[in-house]
C-alpha cells in the first residue's frame, strides 16, 4: 500500500512510501482509506512550525487525522461488518489514565499524555489501509457516502455547541442570536449547528468570498464581511474559528448580557496590540459572560455530528469540497486556492 510519511518539525519532507499492508489485531478493524481531508494542522506538521510528533522511535510520521474508509475485516460480533463506512476517532487516551481519559474523555486529557491519529505519536489515516480499534470507529450511513470525510472537522464543532449549550442552561433565558467568527470549514460547520437549532446566525469574515456567502446564506444565515463590530449585531453566543487574538479579546465588548463565547481556533501569528485588560475583566464580570477554549472531539461528539450532516442538505455538504487532490498532489492541497473551503485527498487516485 502507499501512505503519506512526513518529518514533524521539518519543512518539506512529504514523501509517498510503500509499506506492507497493516495486520489487524484483535477487536480491529482493517479499513481501506478512501479520502482524507486536510486542514490547517496538517499544513503546521509539514511545514515544521513546532507541531507533530512521530511515533515514539521514528523519524517519520503518517500524517492525516480527517478520515474516511470502508471496513475489509472486521471480529465476529463487533457490530461491524465488510462494506461499512467509517471514520476513525482521532484522539486516544494517555497511559496512566487521568480521570477524563479514564471515563472515555481523552478530549479533556489533563496531563498531556494522549495520543493522536496523524498528529501526536501516532500513525494517521493517510494510507491505502489502516486499522483501528472498534472503539474508535464511527460507523456511517451510507448514503453519507464522500461526505463522511467531513465528519472529523464537525466533530469539533458538535463538542463546541455541546459545552455552548450546557453553559447557556446557567439562567432561564435562552440564546436567540449568534456570530460566528470566521467562514473557514470549521465556521462554516458552526453556522450549520447553529441553524439546525433553530437560532439567528450571522457569519462575519475578515474578505469576501462568493462561495462561502452563498453557502451561508443558502442555510439562511446572514454572511458579513469586515470588523465583527462594525455589523450591528450583539450576540448571546459567539462560536470564534479564527484563533485572531484581538478578535478574541474585543468579542467581550461586543456581545449582549450573559453571552456565552466559543473559542476554536488558534492563529500561528503573533498578534501584539495594545489591550486594556482591565476592561475585558469589567466586562466578563459585570456582564456575566462566559469565554471558554475546546478542542478536539469524543466518540459522542463524531456522533453528534453524525447526526448533523446526515440532516444536511447533501448538495450544500457538496459545495464545501471544493477540491480533490491525488495522493501525489497533497502538498498542493495544502495551499488553498482563493475559493477552497475543504481539500481532500483521493487515496486511491
Amino acid at each position: 500500500m502507499k501512505a503519506l510519511t512526513v518529518i514533524p518539525g521539518r519543512a518539506d519532507q512529504v514523501r509517498i512510501e510503500d509499506r506492507a499492508d497493516p495486520v489487524p489485531g484483535p477487536g480491529e478493524l482493517l479499513v481501506e482509506g478512501r479520502l482524507l481531508g486536510i486542514c490547517g494542522t496538517d499544513y503546521d506538521i509539514v511545514e515544521g512550525h513546532g507541531y507533530g510528533w512521530a511515533p515514539p522511535g521514528r523519524e517519520r510520521l503518517v500524517i492525516g487525522h480527517e478520515s474516511l474508509g470502508r471496513v475489509l475485516t472486521a471480529p465476529p460480533g463487533s457490530g461491524f461488518e465488510e462494506g461499512d463506512l467509517v471514520v476513525g476517532i482521532v484522539r486516544r487516551p494517555d497511559p496512566v489514565p487521568c480521570t477524563p481519559c479514564a471515563h472515555d474523555e481523552a478530549d479533556f486529557c489533563r496531563n498531556g499524555r494522549y495520543t493522536e491519529r496523524g498528529i501526536k505519536e501516532l500513525d494517521g489515516f493517510g494510507a491505502q489501509r489502516w486499522v483501528t480499534e472498534t472503539r474508535y470507529a464511527v460507523k456511517l450511513d451510507p448514503a453519507l457516502g464522500d461526505h463522511g470525510v467531513l465528519l472529523e472537522p464537525a466533530s469539533v464543532l458538535a463538542k463546541a455547541w455541546e459545552q455552548t449549550d450546557h453553559f447557556a442552561t446557567r439562567t432561564s433565558w435562552r440564546p436567540k442570536v449568534v456570530l460566528v467568527t470566521g467562514a473557514g470549514p470549521i465556521g462554516l460547520f458552526a453556522a450549520l449547528l447553529a441553524v439546525q437549532r433553530g437560532l439567528e446566525v450571522h457569519v462575519v469574515d475578515i474578505e469576501d468570498s462568493p462561495p462561502k456567502r452563498a453557502l451561508v446564506n443558502d442555510l439562511g444565515a446572514t454572511f458579513h464581511t469586515g470588523d465583527a463590530r462594525d455589523i450591528g449585531v450583539a450576540p448571546d453566543v459567539v462560536i470564534e474559528c479564527t484563533g485572531h487574538g484581538p478578535l478574541v479579546f474585543g468579542l467581550a465588548e461586543l456581545v449582549a448580557p450573559d453571552a456565552v463565547i466559543c473559542l476554536t481556533g488558534i492563529s500561528p501569528d503573533a498578534s501584539e496590540v495594545p489591550l486594556c485588560a482591565d476592561r475585558v475583566n469589567r466586562d466578563l464580570v459585570l456582564e456575566n459572560i462566559v469565554m471558554f477554549g475546546t478542542v478536539n472531539a469524543g466518540r459522542r461528539n463524531f456522533e453528534q455530528a453524525a447526526d448533523v450532516l446526515a440532516k444536511a442538505d447533501p448538495g450544500w455538504l457538496d459545495r464545501l469540497i471544493t477540491r480533490r487532490v491525488p495522493l501525489e498532489g497533497f502538498t498542493d492541497g495544502l495551499h488553498k486556492d482563493e475559493d477552497d473551503i475543504k481539500v481532500v485527498v483521493d487515496l486511491w487516485a
